[in-house]
């Protein structure tokens, strides 16, 4: 293991830890702008025609076995649920993006990770992001630099401004063109296996596996190096500088 030029985060439970995501809270929340709704359609009306579109789409769906690598940004998923439904809101996708994030799926700053961030800087070792996220890259970028407003993100790549989804080593591959760097010079730190840890190892960049702020089951892979806190990677890398 040698010391990274520069790494990059996955965003949700590995920078922020999002509670529990809440759709029909987010549209409730959005209704309240609604200049109309023909059919008088309540939050939980047309939450449950998104699942269905999305389950359609193939999101979220836990019956489905390959894992969505093509991104349907809010640009247009959004309007097609509320129009096709009746309903007008007046507002910009991104401010029906903010609204409805923040009331569906608030955040706060994984423990420590500001510190950690502060630390890479000082250690002149680059970051970045990479996300699997819907939502405007406007917004995302809002969300993370409001939460974490000491960060020195050389960019933020989110699927829903590239198309691509991790696991696709498309998205990896951009990070790099973007960071001009190789593979082997850079780390991915993630809490999701199937799409950040065998993400970065397809596109040859070593992977970091953060349980942290992971609520679910998870069985710890021998050959992933995994951290429970981003102090115990803070050590590894003051040993590696010591080398």
């Amino acid at each position: 293991m040698e010391l990274p030029e520069m790494i990059l985060f996955d965003y949700g439970q590995t920078l922020v830890n999002e509670q529990k995501f809440d759709g029909i809270k987010g549209t409730e929340a959005v209704l309240k702008y609604a200049a109309k709704n023909k059919y008088n359609l309540t939050a939980e009306q047309i939450q449950k025609e998104a699942d269905a579109v999305n389950k359609e789409l193939g999101k979220f769906d836990p019956v489905c076995l390959d894992m969505p690598q093509i991104e349907v940004p809010n640009v247009m998923f959004v309007p097609y649920i509320y129009e096709s439904q009746g309903i007008e809101i007046p507002l910009s996708t991104e401010e029906i993006d903010k609204i409805f994030w923040d009331a569906a799926s608030p955040g706060v700053p994984c423990e420590d990770i500001e510190d950690f961030l502060i630390f890479l800087k000082n250690k002149k070792i680059r970051t970045g992001v990479i996300s699997n996220i819907s939502y405007s890259p406007l917004v995302v970028a809002d969300r993370i630099n409001t939460l974490l407003p000491g960060n020195s993100f050389e960019f933020i790549i989110t699927s829903s401004n590239y198309i691509f989804r991790k696991p696709n080593k498309r998205i990896f591959n951009l990070a790099l063109e973007k960071a001009g760097l190789k593979a082997e010079n850079v780390w991915y730190i993630g809490d999701d296996y199937e799409c950040d840890i065998v993400g970065a190892l397809n596109s040859g960049i070593m992977p970091v596996w953060y349980t942290g702020a992971v609520d679910k089951p998870y069985k710890e892979k021998e050959s992933i190096f995994t951290i429970k806190s981003w102090n115990m990677l803070e050590e590894k890398i003051q040993e590696l500088d010591l080398q």
